[in-house]
């Protein structure tokens, strides 16, 4: 028997879970108030906040850190890597902390893992978000200076390539797919035999979401920052957090979003237009795989609302097979992929800033 626990946090909770092999006991989302964390003058601050909160849910489960063979822990904003499952060390955790370029929940969790395996207890992460297989033509962004970076909800995107492929009956590498994770962030992706190929960056780019802007035209936003009105912190905030349904509508809640639109033509016409942007997206990535597409998937949280999910479907119909998946499958993909380098069936990477090796 192997028993892993799995550490995911996000933006005002942490998902723990604990895995006895493939099967998952026991799952519970830890809510942590605004109010509190605000407390804390970084992301980074808050890890003693969470650890505690982890602690106290292994006690009131039964189990003691010492019981577990493995810690999986959501994946953080690192340099660009190829998808794998990596071993956590110091070099990682040192990045996390002090060097990634993006201030995101995720990076929490591999620092979290490593403090509390005490490094008696392997710690991995499996398919980050800066998993990168970008064809070079989808790096140029029109300022030299600029390169468009690969971000997206790589471990979820992958787990249900996965999936679809099964029920396709062929392997994920022999498949072309469109895949759209739809959360408060939303990721669309191109894959080609396995690799993901392209994706809009789910902070900077794509359509906007419930708390995200998408992409912007440019002009209005460098007179936005040189306007002397806003600080740098307070326009990251409308871009990333403030942005999106939060700016129009005052909730990052789709489900609410819904109903408003029901009476409410404003919030109508904007509830269409995540839709279209969306499906605007999902095409242009028909379009980076020459209309060769095997499946186009929508999946992530936003996916159980039927009813928006078939405002995109009218778009897209006749681009290839739709599936829906709805949900997010991420804390299972993170105990798989642990899983499989326990059980010798894949071979843990090694992560430095300027290399990765197998172990």
């Amino acid at each position: 028997m192997v028993l892993i626990l799995v550490i995911n946090p996000g933006s005002t909770s942490t998902k723990v879970a604990i895995f006895e092999n493939e099967k998952k006991k026991v799952q519970k989302v830890l809510k942590h108030p605004v109010g509190e964390l605000e407390k804390f003058d970084n992301l980074m601050a808050q890890k003693e906040f969470r650890e505690k909160a982890i602690l106290e849910f292994l006690n009131d489960e039964g189990y003691k850190l010492e019981d577990f063979d493995a810690i999986a822990c959501r994946g953080g904003v690192l340099p660009p890597l190829k998808s794998g499952t990596y071993i956590v060390n110091e070099e990682m955790v040192r990045y996390l902390k002090d060097k990634s370029r993006v201030q995101h929940a995720s990076n929490l969790a591999a620092v979290i893992g490593y403090e509390l395996s005490s490094g008696k207890i392997p710690v991995y992460i499996t398919d980050p978000v800066s998993v990168d297989e970008m064809i070079n033509e989808a790096r140029i962004s029109g300022i030299p200076e600029i390169e468009r970076l690969s971000l997206a909800h790589a471990l979820n995107i992958k787990a249900v390539a996965r999936k679809v492929a099964f029920e396709l009956g062929k392997k994920y590498e022999e498949l072309n797919m469109v895949i759209a994770h739809l959360g408060g962030g939303i990721s669309v992706t191109a894959h080609e035999k396995g690799k993901m190929i392209d994706v809009n960056n789910a902070n900077d780019e794509g359509p906007f979401s419930p708390e995200r802007t998408g992409e912007l035209p440019v002009g209005d936003v460098v007179k936005l920052c040189f306007s002397g009105k806003y600080s740098r912190n307070e326009i990251k905030k409308m871009f990333v957090g403030k942005g999106g349904l939060v700016a129009y509508l005052g909730t990052n809640d789709m489900k609410k979003a819904i109903e408003l639109s029901k009476s409410d033509e404003h919030a109508k016409l904007v509830v269409e237009a995540m839709a279209y942007q969306i499906a605007k997206e999902i095409g242009g990535m028909c379009v980076v795989l020459k209309g060769k597409v095997d499946a186009i998937v929508i999946t992530g949280g936003i996916a159980n609302n039927s009813n928006f999910v078939e405002k995109i479907k009218s778009y897209i119909y006749k681009f290839g097979p739709i599936f829906t998946i709805p949900g997010e499958f991420e804390m299972e993909a993170l105990a798989l992929g642990a899983l499989r380098v326990l059980k010798k069936e894949e071979q843990a990477l090694v992560w430095g800033e300027k290399y990765e090796k197998v172990e």
